[in-house]
């Protein structure tokens, strides 16, 4: 509220008890202009507004602007009047405390106009309601993980442009801080740009490079070796970037500057259960240093990983103050509050984290619906809830292709599957294809024995009846396969194999089971007959999964074990395990690893993915 002279005389006397004539003896001033300042006819000189400033003890900074407003609108200057007023409103909103918006972003990678708008319409709405700064993800101009396009000529220059559209086009009162890629004498770097009144006031590179799992930022960035601080609504932030936080080195030396906030920028993918492990770190800083500590983490699928948002903010004394949800595109003001953190749901998550990965991998590259082969078993099941939950019914085509091996409960099973998931749904009966196919090959076969190459005709003629439709009507096929089955080879090449994602490609066969029975407490879609019968192929008479590999119990922990904990064979058989079946399991996830060179991507869960995170020879004579 704008202060005139007269008042600030009135609280002059109230404060030092004198009379105007005493005022004008102790402090100096003529007392024609203090009667001038005392009828209103006159507002302060800015002298004097310095000294009634401290007299009061007040900024004066706020006296001389107000006494510069009243002057103006004594004098009738309207355009100084309006400066003024300016002045005063960016003097009063320094003044709060700062408001900082997280902004839970969802890029898409190279897309970097459009994400540039995108940032752009959220800085605006976040400026209209009242936030003094708006933080973005890790490269969230460019989408995490850019990969090779880092190396495509002119990338770097889109960059470039998009950030000096972002200066000239955001509102002057209010900071942003993202993610981008930057180039300086022919080095790139994982940067953290800020930008203030208007220009790039900060560069922060990031100090740690993760080369593991999924990253490889030693390819493509050099290290920066320096912190960055800044200030904003006077007070000290400090900025990391992602894997800065996991090492001691940065904060440290970020921390010695005394600062209020650490902000750490992310673009960290899901695993399951890894939200406890950040929530801990950032609470052992904020309480070790004193300071907030705000995580603000990307949010979206990316081909094989998908971000699940989960951003937080942490007080000094380590209390978690606001939570974001998972897997949720939003923005929230960090000084938001909730009552109480709950941990979620292990099964939700993951659920979850399947469906962001299958909508955004569908709409990010413009698919327009998905297919599915269903077969009647639990994992076409669970793919198909997966699908409708991701982009809706009216966008998915489920198809039955039954042979002489498919029982009736698989038939009544799928076509009650579509009914309640209101998908469309076909039966293709493929008897005669696949008769075709044995027959024309019958003289080439000669009198070999039966065995699981007539199997596969089978499933390999599903596959091309699915790419067929996938083709021509552009939808995608989901592949229906889980963890287990890829681990062993327990799938088709160019059968049941095919598709364009495989929302399941992480998920082991008992989390499968899991994952069921959550999706059914939500709504029940997958009959209960399919959860609890035995798991079949379906390619041969009477057949089921456990004829050809042990219990999924005992298999999921041996994969477990094996692959994502990297023991060998001799301590897996410590924990009670058969070592003939261990060599069994350990043998065939070796074999196979050429069938999972040529799988359908899918979106990682684990901690140790089969795809761009485990990476093995096919060629290879190593014994575990």
């Amino acid at each position: 509220m704008n202060k005139k002279t007269i008042e600030y005389l009135a609280l002059v006397r109230e404060k030092t008890g004198f009379s105007d004539y005493k005022i004008s003896k102790e402090y100096d001033i003529n007392q024609s202009n203090l009667s001038k300042y005392s009828s209103g006819k006159a507002a302060l000189s800015e002298t004097h507004a310095w000294l009634f400033a401290n007299i009061l003890d007040i900024d004066p900074a706020v006296v001389v602007a107000n006494t510069k407003y009243e002057h103006a609108i004594n004098t009738d200057n309207n355009s100084k009047a309006k400066f003024w007023q300016q002045q005063l409103n960016k003097i009063f909103s320094e003044s709060e405390p700062i408001q900082i918006q997280i902004a839970q972003f969802n890029p898409i990678v190279g897309d970097i106009k459009s994400n540039a708008q995108k940032m752009l319409n959220l800085i605006q709405e976040a400026y209209d309601s009242g936030a003094h700064l708006i933080v973005f993800p890790e490269l969230a101009l460019t989408g995490y993980p850019p990969e090779d396009l880092l190396y495509r000529e002119g990338f770097i220059e889109q960059v470039n442009e998009e950030i000096g559209y972002l200066c000239k086009s955001v509102p002057s009162n209010i900071s942003v801080l993202f993610g981008a890629p930057q180039k300086t004498n022919d080095l790139l770097f994982n940067s953290a740009i800020c930008i203030q009144h208007n220009l790039i006031s900060h560069i922060y590179n990031k100090q740690e490079l993760p080369n593991y799992g999924v990253f490889d930022e030693k390819r493509y960035f050099t290290a920066g070796n320096e912190s960055l601080i800044f200030e904003c609504q006077q007070t000290k932030i400090g900025v990391l970037i992602c894997e800065d936080q996991w090492i001691d080195g940065p904060i440290s030396r970020l921390c010695q500057s005394n600062i209020d906030i650490v902000i750490s920028i992310n673009a960290s993918p899901f695993q399951s259960e890894k939200q406890q492990e950040r929530l801990d770190i950032c609470q052992k800083y904020a309480k070790h240093f004193d300071v907030t500590f705000i995580y603000v983490n990307m949010v979206g699928g990316q081909d094989e990983v998908v971000f699940d948002g989960s951003s937080f903010v942490v007080n000094q004394n380590g209390d978690v103050t606001l939570q974001l949800p998972e897997f949720e595109e939003l923005c929230s003001m960090h000084s938001a509050s909730i009552e109480s953190y709950k941990p979620i749901n292990k099964e939700a998550s993951i659920y979850s984290a399947l469906v962001l990965a299958t909508r955004d991998y569908i709409r990010k590259n413009s698919f327009g619906g998905a297919l599915i082969g269903l077969s009647g078993g639990i994992d076409s099941a669970l793919t198909l809830a997966v699908a409708v939950d991701a982009i809706g019914s009216e966008n998915v085509h489920a198809v039955m292709m039954p042979y002489e091996f498919t029982s009736n409960m698989s038939l009544e099973d799928s076509a009650l599957q579509a009914r309640n998931q209101g998908v469309e749904f076909s039966n293709i009966d493929i008897h005669s294809m696949v008769d075709s196919f044995n027959n024309s090959l019958n003289d080439l076969f000669g009198n070999a024995k039966v065995d699981s190459t007539e199997e596969n005709i089978q499933a390999r003629v599903r596959g091309t009846l699915l790419m067929a439709l996938s083709n021509k009507h552009h939808k995608i096929v989901l592949a229906t396969g889980n963890k287990s089955e890829m681990a062993v080879g327990y799938a088709t090449l160019y059968g049941d194999m095919c598709g364009g994602f495989a929302p399941l490609k992480d998920i082991s066969k008992t989390m499968v089971y899991k994952l069921s029975n959550y999706r059914n407490s939500i709504s029940e879609v997958i009959p209960e007959r399919v959860i609890t019968r035995p798991p079949s192929a379906e390619l041969a008479p009477n057949q089921e999964d456990q004829d050809t590999l042990p219990s999924y119990d005992v298999l999921d922990d041996i994969l477990m074990r094996f692959v994502e904990l990297k023991e060998s064979v001799d301590k897996i058989t410590e924990q009670g395990h058969s070592l003939e079946v261990v060599n069994k399991v350990t043998s065939m996830i070796l074999r196979n690893e050429y069938k999972r060179r040529q799988s359908a991507p899918g979106p990682k869960i684990s901690s140790n993915a089969f795809g761009r995170e485990r990476r093995y020879p096919m060629t290879s004579k190593f014994q575990p």
